[in-house]
């Protein structure tokens, strides 16, 4: 009897290994749009019983991260009705003083910021907006903006318990509060954003000048007629207030970020008097449906054990070394956050590293080497964080595909540059001081 059982647990990782493997492969190769791909794999994965649809639906599916989306996309979609995100943008431009690339450091600084004090996601949600139309209004291409600007947000997002999902895992599986977390992880952001600048200047300087036949037409904008409607922007911006208050205050409140975002979504519905029909047109729904298939593929392998044995065995190798572990931990984040969601890999992960304290090591530089692997390794592809993928689906939206390969073409340097400082970091910092 478990022989057969484990013949069939067996067979059940090899169907799900494949699965995964082809869901991947076409999600890169866009033969097929990666909304469909990323469907079709999870519900593949339910039909042949590598995970039921309770367990799918109930467990795989991270509503928290779909529902945050949902009620920051009705505020932005709302909110753009005021004409300030054009204000924004036009702002932005004078500040650069009309230079693409000073526009791009600029928004992509303000992004990374905003993100450590927010979730990455929401930021990037309210900032393509103001991106598109400075764009426009600069006659470039907008995707070297956009990707620079989600690098940088997943880069800020890093610094704090709040600004990346994986964090909130990390911090309360280690018990780590918000102060030491940002304290610990800010010295490794920084850096990194000191590298952003150089790197970004490489990339996109050749890519950041007008398209032929544009007409930029920003000099002679008078802002203050951009704003539209003052007293819309005015309750906006309330609710807005209340809901990054309540982001804050949200462990202390006891409710999620999606319940917070949800209610200040219901609430600007209705004070604004805004029709539903028209408020939900700004809803994404091809990235919400590819989150949802693409939650239920991942949650398929990590349930048959294919992450745990794989991060067990990687483990292995490093015989027991500290160091050798840490840096392990913090390359085969970033890889393999790189490939899945870094939402489930950190929660595959955690258990490892508290198994690994239990015989005797000592893991908080482990802690640390999580955190930076999984939050900075997403910027390796474009499904390898959920805000690159949310500007992927507004930049399609809006006429600009960014494909799977112009996407890591653009981001492998940062992402490479920004792990080799964060290794140079972690070995210094936090793996010398506990090997003397």
């Amino acid at each position: 009897m478990e022989n057969a059982a484990a013949t069939a647990s067996g067979n059940q990782a090899l169907i799900a290994g494949i699965i995964f493997v082809i869901t991947y492969a076409v999600i890169v190769s866009e033969k097929v749009h990666r909304t469909v791909a990323a469907l079709i794999g999870g519900f593949l994965m339910i039909w042949l019983g590598i995970i039921s649809q309770e367990e799918a639906f109930a467990h795989a599916v991270d509503w928290n991260v779909i529902f945050l989306l949902t009620g920051m996309m009705v505020i932005a979609g709302i909110l753009s009705q005021t004409g300030v995100f054009q204000w924004l943008a036009i702002q932005a431009v004078k500040m650069g003083k009309r230079n693409p690339f000073r526009i791009l450091i600029f928004l992509s600084l303000v992004t990374a910021v905003t993100s450590a004090a927010l979730d990455n996601v929401t930021v990037v949600v309210l900032i393509a907006p103001v991106t598109l139309y400075v764009a426009a209004n600069l006659g470039i291409n907008p995707i070297p903006f956009l990707v620079s600007e989600v690098l940088a947000s997943n880069i800020g997002g890093a610094a704090t318990l709040i600004g990346d999902p994986p964090n909130i895992l990390i911090g309360s599986a280690a018990g780590i509060d918000f102060v030491t977390f940002a304290a610990a992880m800010t010295p490794p952001i920084l850096l990194s954003l000191a590298l952003f600048i150089p790197i970004a200047w490489i990339v996109f300087r050749n890519q950041l000048k007008p398209e032929e036949g544009a007409r930029p037409h920003v000099g002679d904008l008078d802002t203050e007629s951009l704003i539209k409607d003052h007293i819309l922007l005015r309750k906006s911006l309330i609710v807005i207030g209340l809901v990054l208050v309540g982001f804050t205050a949200h462990a202390a409140l006891h409710l999620e970020p999606a319940t917070i975002a949800m209610s200040g979504a219901a609430i600007l519905l209705l004070w604004s008097k805004t029709e539903p029909d028209k408020a939900l047109e700004h809803v994404e729904w091809t990235t919400l449906l590819f989150f949802v298939g693409l939650f239920i593929t991942v949650e398929a392998i990590v349930n048959v054990g294919i992450i745990e044995k794989l991060a067990n065995e990687a483990l292995k190798l490093t015989g027991g070394n500290l160091g050798l572990t840490t840096m392990l931990v913090l390359w085969l984040s970033a890889i393999a956050s790189g490939i899945v969601d870094n939402i489930p890999y950190a929660a595959t992960m955690i258990p490892l590293i508290q198994s690994l304290g239990h015989n005797g090591m000592n893991t908080e530089p482990l802690w640390w080497a999580l955190a930076l692997g999984a939050d900075l390794g997403g910027n390796f592809t474009l499904v390898g964080a959920s805000a690159n993928v949310v500007v992927a689906s507004l930049a399609e939206r809006n006429g600009h595909k960014i494909s799977f390969i112009q996407f890591s073409k653009y981001s492998f340097l940062f992402a490479f540059g920004t792990m080799i400082s964060s290794t140079i970091f972690v070995w210094f910092f936090h793996v010398v001081p506990h090997m003397q």
